[in-house]
Parts: structure tokens; sequence; C-alpha cells
């Protein structure tokens, strides 16, 4: 019998535990062996009471299966997979139990009350991580991985009680995570499409144009809930010009939904938070690659072969969550990076270091991921064919290896990835890719993972600014001619104090014509800035009235605005995610490609400017968001990865100079007005969710207590750098 090295056994001496437990386990096992049709590799039942009380007695591997809840798409097949995981558990030796956190799905959340929970999530499925195996001193975890904040929720709270148990003197912590199955993407019926074809050429022939190009191009993609956004936005504006009904808007809005998710449920196939997790859970070794990348719920067999790895590296302290997670950490931002992943994980990753008991920061992530260039290695589309259930679908039919080939093919462009890293395989990366089976990316049918570069830079940059700290924006999705497009640009601030305020007037088809009429900008900064972003001559714009200028400025793309949404920082209102805004501009065809983004919230993905967030520090902090105004001017400078807010006399004068002013005290009244609307809008929010007592976003948005007990040095930890004290080694 197979039992932890380890002289601590709370069940040894609790009476009342192995009373209790055994009855749990067997209702576990007896339901999953009639789940199973009674598929079980030892013969008949074997778990009697009394032999789980052995076992438990004994200090055998106490092992919780965790999934999530059903509610959410990823886990409504969970226990197909909890079954066959704890059978193998049995027969391997181990004792398995089952419990499930809550799982917030962000898209049923977008827009609503419910995105200012998103994020304090996962601080929460951590801690209720910790409590349930603390609770029921359970050794290791097999994690039914959804979607979300579910993923580096459990991660971050594995990892922290890993270190703690480690600081008590006790076991480590061992994992080993099966992420969902990738769902595929709807398709919109042939009678809606035909519909809305139609719809579009009655919006060509009424003269919106605009709208007609953004029917055909929202129909383009793939079928998720994140693309019926795009038809929310432009449908909305159909039926403000009068080409669609209300009635019949809800009941295209029907027929869309109905045809978006499969009922096998699983992580929708979009590159967004869900997948971007999967890639980093993958990055940090803790996904056996027999269920990294699947197109329906795992076999026994490829549950099998991650259990039984599990049980082996039971015995290697090395292979506890904690020291996987900073093993393997510049994998994992390098992954990232490489394909490009969602905005907030660059938030999750800090935060999991920190839980993992690392004095880690976003600026500890930029130096790792800065250190050589990583080069864009993602050729993915939602509307060619290339999305992440066709690489699901590689990956299963044996033509690439997932993170093992993006991996190998960041090694062979000459990336240095952490290649003796250990993993919840039971093997280093390096041993992981002896084989080279599969392994390059040049074996699949439509590359979506690249051999040779797409161009030589993409993931995360780290902004900064004369009225922030810290911002991250996803170079990644923004083509080098949308970079170009904005690079270097100036554009007037559109503020609004809140994401509501914004999408009230980013779906507003007026919005550009009152901006024109309402004088907003002053005339003099609207000519210099086509001079300086088009390169106008002046005398061309001498002669024209204010009005015209604004016309031309829009049509001829010499206007650039920056769309400012204040106030969604994590105390402030939970940090929530601005992808309907940033869904509300990508609709609006005149509109996108004059506008940058900017907020103290959170993003996944792009709009065709660049989406900057998790600015720092919040607008509620007193942050310099807090006091910009409507017609205040920025000198957007990506390449050289710094946002400056411009003086607005020199401006018009010819000279691009940082304003140098004290704006918190010339607007101080204006600041004080602010918070306290914040405050009053706060108290929307449960007073019991609020991430008050949280780090900034800067530092992963996790409790102060967490941070507080992060004294770990990181440096020379899965970064190919020395070590903290041996710069000269």
């Amino acid at each position: 019998m197979i039992r932890i090295p380890s002289g601590h056994n709370p069940y040894e001496g609790n009476v009342q535990g192995k009373a209790n437990e055994p009855i749990t386990a067997a209702g576990l096992l007896d339901r999953a062996y009639r789940e199973t049709g009674g598929q079980y590799a030892g013969g008949q039942p074997d778990w009697t009471l009394e032999a789980i009380y052995d076992r438990l007695e004994y200090n055998a591997p106490r092992i919780a299966i965790i999934g999530g809840s059903s509610d959410h798409p990823a886990h409504i097949l969970d226990f197909e997979t909890v079954s066959k995981a704890a059978l193998k558990i049995w027969h391997e030796g181990g004792v398995p139990f089952y419990f499930s956190t809550p799982v917030l799905c962000d898209g049923t959340a977008q827009n609503n009350m419910g995105m200012s929970y998103s994020l304090q999530s996962r601080n929460a499925i951590a801690e209720i991580v910790v409590n349930q195996m603390e609770a029921h001193s359970y050794h290791g975890a097999f994690v039914i991985q959804g979607c979300d904040k579910q993923p580096l929720g459990v991660v971050s709270g594995l990892a922290h009680l890993d270190r703690l148990r480690r600081y008590r003197g006790e076991h480590h912590v061992f994992a080993t995570f099966c992420p969902s199955h990738v769902l595929k993407g709807g398709t919109i019926p042939d009678d809606v499409k035909a519909e809305l074809d139609a719809l579009a050429k009655d919006a060509e022939a009424a003269g919106h144009a605009d709208i007609a190009a953004d029917i055909l191009e929202a129909a383009s993609y793939i079928l998720q809930c994140s693309s019926n956004t795009a038809f929310q936005g432009v449908l909305e504006r159909a039926v403000e010009v009068g080409l669609l009904s209300h009635e019949k808007h809800k009941a295209f809005e029907k027929r869309l939904a109905v045809s978006t998710c499969d009922a096998n449920g699983g992580i929708c196939a979009f590159h967004g938070t869900g997948n971007s997790s999967r890639e980093i859970t993958a990055g940090f070794g803790l996904v056996h690659p027999a269920l990294e990348l699947l197109t329906e719920p795992p076999a026994q067999a490829q549950v099998d072969a991650a259990v039984e790895a599990l049980f082996k590296i039971i015995p290697r302290p090395e292979c506890g969550v904690s020291e996987l997670v900073a093993a393997n950490i510049g994998n994992a931002i390098r992954i990232h990076s490489a394909s490009g992943g969602s905005t907030n994980l660059t938030m999750h990753i800090v935060g999991a270091m920190i839980y993992a008991g690392y004095d880690f920061s976003l600026a500890d992530l930029e130096a790792i991921a800065t250190r050589q260039p990583i080069p864009d290695l993602y050729d993915y589309s939602l509307t060619e064919g290339r999305d992440i259930y066709v690489l699901a679908r590689q990956c299963c039919s044996g033509q690439i290896r997932g993170m093992e080939t993006l991996v190998y093919e960041l090694t062979r462009n000459g990336i240095d990835m952490e290649l003796d890293a250990p993993t919840a395989a039971g093997l280093t990366w390096r041993e992981r890719l002896a084989d080279p089976r599969g392994l390059s990316a040049d074996g699949a049918d439509v590359p979506i993972i690249l051999s040779k570069p797409r161009r030589a830079f993409s993931g995360i940059d780290v902004l900064r600014g004369n009225f922030f700290q810290e911002a991250v924006v996803k170079i990644s999705g923004m083509p080098t001619r949308q970079l170009d497009h904005f690079d270097e640009k100036v554009a007037f601030v559109l503020y609004f104090e809140n994401e509501d305020e914004a999408n009230r007037n980013l779906l507003d088809v007026t919005l550009l014509s009152r901006l024109r009429d309402q004088g907003v900008f002053r005339p003099a900064a609207m000519r210099r800035m086509a001079m300086h972003n088009a390169g106008v001559p002046e005398t061309e714009l001498a002669q024209i009235s204010d009005a015209e200028l604004f016309d031309r400025m829009v049509a001829n793309e010499w206007l650039r605005l920056a769309v400012i949404i204040a106030g969604q920082g994590p105390e402030a209102f939970g940090m929530p995610e601005m992808f309907t805004p940033m869904q509300h501009i990508n609709a609006h065809r005149g509109l996108r490609k004059l506008t940058t983004l900017m907020s103290d919230g959170r993003y996944s993905g792009v709009s065709y400017g660049a989406a900057i967030g998790h600015a720092t520090p919040e607008a509620f902090g007193g942050g310099g968001m807090l006091y910009l105004q409507q017609g205040d001017l920025f000198h957007l400078r990506f390449r050289a990865k710094r946002i400056e807010l411009l003086d607005p006399e020199l401006f018009e004068a010819g000279i691009v100079q940082p304003y140098s002013g004290d704006l918190a005290a010339e607007r101080a009244e204006l600041g004080r007005e602010r918070l306290e609307r914040m405050r009053v809008r706060q108290r929307r929010v449960a007073a019991s969710n609020r991430m008050a007592g949280c780090t900034d976003a800067s530092h992963g948005v996790v409790p102060l207590a967490v941070a507080a007990d992060a004294d770990l040095p990181w440096q020379g930890i899965g970064t190919n750098a020395p070590a903290a004290g041996n710069a000269s080694a």
C-alpha cells in the first residue's frame, strides 16, 4: 500500500474524520462505478468502509478531485471525468474525494453587475481550495480545469497551500490539471444568415454603408457569446436608424443565442481568458500532455496516464505546486507572449507567483518577457478556420502536440526556454521533447502554431506615462499596420467616469456628430492634430470651418480619440472586464479606426486601436486618470511603451511636450466630485465581495495578507537569469 512519506497524518488520531469520510469516498466510488458502466481496472469493487478506513489510517494519498459548478458551460460534463479519475486514484492506492468550486462565467456576467465579482472570484476560489484542502487534510489534487478565473484561482490556492505546508514541515502539495475540452464554435443558421445579408443590403441602399459592413463582418465570425455582443451593437444601431424593428432585433438575438453553444459544453473556441489559462497552466508544467487540448471529455486511458504520473511525483518535492509554478515561470510568460494570450493573464500570472510565496510584480514579469524579443508564433483566427477548436483537433489527431510544440518552436527560434524545469508529467520539458513525433508545427494541416514567426515581437507590453505608473496593452492583437495607425499619434481624450456611461455613448450612432456640434475639441488643437497625425499642410486647413474640419478629420482618419473609462479598478468596482465597450467600438466602423481605449478595468482582447488596461494607481485611489477631462491630449507612443499627457498650449504652437503641471492640484475639486460619485456607485457591489484590502493590478490584486507573506526572491528561478545576489556569477 502506498503512503505519504511524512510523519504528519491528521487522520491517524482523528476518530471523527475516520468515521465521516469513508462514506464520502465510498459514495463517490460507487457512483463512479455506475457512471462508467462498471469499467473498473481492479475488477470487482473493493472499496469497503473498512478498506477506506485502513487507507486513511495508513496515510495513503488523499486526493481531491476538484471540479467546477455545472452552471458554467465548461463543467456540465465534469462528473464523467470525475468518475474516471476517482476509480483510477483508488486503483493506484489513494483515497479519492470530490468537491467543486463556483465558476463565474465572464460571458454570462458581461455588461452586468456580475463582472464586478469576476476578478474577486479568483481570490475566492483560491480561498475555497485552501479551506477545503486544509479542513479535510487532502494531500493533492486532480483538477478539472474550466475557464475564466477558475484555473488560476485553483493554481493560486494549491500553490499557496503548498508553500504553507512546507513552512509547517509537512508534505508538499502535488497536483495535475485536466483542462475541459474545447467547445466547437456555433454556426449561424442558413435562414438567419440570409436575413442578415438582406438587412445589410437594405442598410447599403439606405445610405448606411457602415452598418451594412459591420453586419457582414459580424456574420463572418464563428458564432460565440462574444460575437453575439458584436451583433448586439450593430443591430441596435440598425434599430436606431429605422432599418430594423425592436421586435425583429430580439428575434435575431434569440435565434443567434440558441445556435451558439454545443450541448456538451466546454471552453469556448476563441483565444480569451479560458484558452489563455489553458496555455499558462500547461506552461507551468501542471498539465499532462494526454489531457491538454481535447475536443471531447477525456477517455479513461488519458485520465489514467495523468493519474499514474501524479502518483510518481508524490515523493518529489520539486514537483510540488509552488515549485512547479516558480520553476516554470519563464516558460509560462514566454508561452503567453508567443501565443498572444489574454491581457487578463498578466495579472493572474503575477498573482499566482505571489500566492506561491514569491515577491513578484508586473515589472518582474516584464523583465522576463523582455529579456529576449518573443516572436509571434500564433496565427489564430475566428474567421478563417484557425480557432482553438481546430488547434485541439490537430492535437487529438497527432499532427502537433500543443504547448510542447510551442515550446519546441520557441527553442528553434532561439528563445531560452526552461527545458530542465520539472512538470506534473514526471518529466522535464527536455525529456518531454525528446520524442520528435508530432512535435513540429509544420505537421499541422492548417498552421496555427507556427515554426516561422509572423513577426519578431508579440505579447503584452507594459506602458508607463506622466499621469499613471503602469498599464498593459496587448500588442500581439494589433497587426503592424494597425500599430502604425496609432503609434506616435496625438489623440483627444473622451472621458467617461464608468462603463455604464461609456456604453450609453458608444452605442449612440450620433456620438461623432454630437462631438462636432458641441465643439468639444478646440479648433486650434484639431488643426495641429491633423498636421501632426497626417502631415496635412497648414494652408489646407486654414480656410475651412470648424465643423468641416471635424468631418474631414473623421473621414480621412486624421482624428484620434482616447476613450477613458475610469472608476473600474479593483477597489472602486471590482475591476470588471471592459469587453462590452470595446465591442461597441469594434462594431462601429467609423469610430473604431479612430479610437484607443484606456481603463483601470481589465481587458481580454483588443479593439482596432489598442485596449490599454490595468492602469495603476486606479482612479479611485487617486490615480491621474481621475483628473482627466474631455479634450485633454495624449501622445500615444506604443513602440516607446509610453503614453504622455501633453501640454495643450505648447501642442497648439507646434511643440509636442509632456504636461509638467500638477493635475491633481489644478483639478482637485473635479477629483473630489468624481470620487464622491464613485463611492455612491461602489455601494452597488455587495460589501462582502468588494476588493478592499488587496494589492493593485501591478501586484496581482491579491489579498494584502497573501502579499505580506510572499517574501521569497524569484530571481534566477525559471528565468534563465542569475540568482539574486549573484549577478556577476
